[in-house]
């Protein structure tokens, strides 16, 4: 289920619903974007969030920045990094609560758009979530009925990008707040007037089901059918 509402300040009080994560990326400062936008700064509190995972696409003054909000910081490397100061891995994989998190930039998903292609790299890194960016534009989905999340933060700066057609990149960021099995997942844009407007979303890991026990369960059944037969 989801809603989408204003930004509060009781927005804040989420720290109570479990473990936070923050996830953003695609800053591209300062070649597309001069700063990250005042609404969002304002809201990135250190100490409130247990991991930041950015999906690439930043400056050494970003990760340092980013370094301070929270103890852990993963960082993928994008397309357009600050080459000559950093070397971030194509991918990491962490862990949340009962959730495993795979984080790439997301320029190695092709073809585009094919749900195909996210699940092979879903499948290959072996995780519940995983997060890329590189589109500029937000997105949770659902695959697989549920039975594992794609989530992409967008542009926090809005940056410009060739692959949205408009070219009108809405700024957004993502919260998740883990407990254990549960996600619920809130997605932050600001809209006219610099008014920050909050989606959420909510989902549940599903039970792992054992192979094994799944035949064992079929054949039993099966014998039963025979016997009432």
């Amino acid at each position: 289920k989801s809603k989408k509402q204003s930004y509060s300040n009781k927005t804040n009080t989420m720290a109570n619903f479990g473990e936070l994560v923050l996830v953003l990326g695609d800053l591209h400062i300062p070649h597309r974007a001069s700063k990250i936008p005042a609404p969002f700064k304002k809201m990135l509190v250190p100490n409130k969030m247990r991991h930041v995972i950015c999906t690439g696409n930043l400056s050494s003054e970003d990760y340092a920045e980013l370094s301070g909000l929270a103890p852990n910081v993963h960082v993928v490397a994008g397309d357009h990094d600050d080459a000559n100061q950093m070397a971030f891995p194509e991918s990491r994989v962490v862990q949340v609560g009962a959730f495993r998190v795979g984080v790439i930039h997301g320029h190695q998903i092709l073809p585009w758009n094919s749900k195909e292609a996210v699940e092979r790299v879903r499948r290959k890194l072996g995780v519940d979530i995983l997060v890329t960016g590189h589109t500029h534009r937000n997105e949770v989905t659902s695959h697989s009925d549920g039975a594992f999340y794609h989530i992409n933060p967008g542009s926090i700066t809005g940056a410009s990008s060739a692959l949205v057609p408009d070219g009108k990149v809405t700024p957004s960021f993502i919260l998740l707040a883990v407990q254990d099995t549960k996600v619920v997942c809130y997605v932050y844009e600001l809209g006219e007037g610099d008014e920050v407007q909050v989606s959420k979303t909510e989902f549940t890991k599903k039970a792992e089901v054992d192979p094994q026990l799944e035949a064992s369960n079929a054949k039993n059944a099966t014998l039963m059918a025979s016997l009432l037969s």
